[in-house]
């Protein structure tokens, strides 16, 4: 399985979907059309190994929210997330059983790197 969750509006995430040339084989899911699932979000947090890995805290809403002085459950990352989509750290590449959240030069690079070796 080769899936990506990303957000159309977002231009870190084009430009990295730009960058990365990604093949026909990788399904696109633009989360703010096409939501998330539980079971999609259960299958990250499984690959990822929370769902506070998954959550993004450099959201809008988190701040609006005042969810920084919060003490969040896994949860309350679960549902923040299933509840709206720009909670979800994004892009999140799925590639077989790994998983690669995030926009942060280190994680671009490891998953540019895993593509090189999988190709």
């Amino acid at each position: 399985m080769k899936k990506v969750y990303y957000l159309s509006t977002c231009d870190t995430c084009s430009r990295i979907l730009k960058e990365l040339d990604l093949d026909d084989g990788f399904q696109l899911q633009d989360i703010k059309y096409e939501k998330i699932t539980a079971e999609q979000l259960d299958q990250m947090r499984l690959l990822g190994g929370s769902y506070e890995s998954l959550f993004s805290r450099v959201a809008r809403k988190y701040k609006e929210l005042g969810l920084k002085d919060k003490n969040l459950s896994e949860e309350d990352y679960k549902n923040y997330i299933l509840n709206e989509y720009t909670f979800l750290k994004r892009p999140v590449f799925i590639i077989n059983d790994r998983i690669f959240v995030g926009n942060s030069k280190k994680n671009i690079e490891g998953l540019s790197n895993y593509l090189k070796t999988i190709e």
